[in-house]
């Protein structure tokens, strides 16, 4: 077993097999999940785990080189809005709707247990040289 980062044999192998420029969808229990993508769900229970806490993890395993979240965040969650400003740079911003039609082409879907509206970015793996 490993001794540190994400534990979820899901999530781990999953992240291990992502490339330059795949999608990762990281979504509230709310979030409509798209035929395609591969489905971790991480939803245990209302607000568990948080979108933080699994942004949080996720953030420390990839290198990520874009971002993109609803427009709506800024006024209907101002703390996931926060959030996602102090942890990625150069984020956009798209409509809800547009948000769900680009999450189609993502490569891995992460399903939290949020509860609050909004609380979803889609990024954009890097490379780390």
């Amino acid at each position: 077993m490993k001794k540190a980062g994400i534990l979820n044999r899901h999530l781990s192998g999953a992240l291990a097999e992502l490339g330059h420029g795949d999608r990762v969808l990281i979504c509230d229990a709310g979030m409509p999940i798209p035929d395609g993508p591969r489905l971790v769900d991480l939803a245990f229970r209302a607000g568990v785990p948080s979108f933080a806490e699994v942004l949080d993890g996720l953030l420390a395993e990839l290198v990520v080189e874009g971002a993109t979240a609803a427009s709506e965040v800024r006024e209907a969650n101002p703390a996931a809005a926060e959030l996602l400003g102090d942890c990625l740079t150069g984020l956009e911003f798209v409509s809800h709707e547009r948000l769900k039609e680009l999450s189609a082409g993502a490569r891995l879907v992460v399903r939290t247990g949020e509860a609050r509206p909004y609380a979803n970015v889609l990024l954009r793996c890097g490379v780390f040289f």
